[in-house]
C-alpha cells in the first residue's frame, strides 16, 4: 500500500499512522509531510523503525526550506517518481 502523509505530524494522529503501516507498504512524505522527515525529530525515528521504505517529494522539500534538514535515509523523489509509485500500488491511504 502507498501512504501519503499530506500533513504535519503534529496536526494528526501520527501513532495511528505508524500502527497501519504493513511490511513493504511504502511511505511518501508530500506537501506539509515532508517535516516527518526532519533529522532528530521523533517522527523519522518512528518512521525509519517501521518495516516500510520512506520517500519524500522533493519540490515540497524545497518549498518548505528544509533541503538540509531532511534526513538522508529518506528517498528524495520528483513527481514521475510519484507516479510510479502510485501505479505500483494500487491500494492507496492518505493522511
Amino acid at each position: 500500500m502507498l501512504h501519503t502523509l499530506t500533513r504535519s505530524p503534529w496536526q494528526m494522529d501520527f501513532s495511528a499512522f505508524i500502527r497501519s503501516l504493513s511490511s513493504g507498504d511504502d511511505v511518501l512524505l508530500i506537501q506539509d509531510g515532508v517535516v516527518a522527515g526532519v533529522n532528530g525529530s521523533a517522527y523519522l525515528d518512528l518512521l525509519l523503525q517501521a518495516p516500510i521504505s520512506v520517500h519524500a517529494l522533493h519540490n515540497d522539500i524545497i518549498a518548505r526550506g528544509l533541503v538540509g534538514q531532511i534526513s538522508t535515509a529518506i528517498d528524495r523523489v520528483s513527481y514521475n517518481d510519484f507516479v510510479r509509485l502510485a501505479i505500483k500500488h494500487p491500494s492507496q491511504m492518505n493522511w
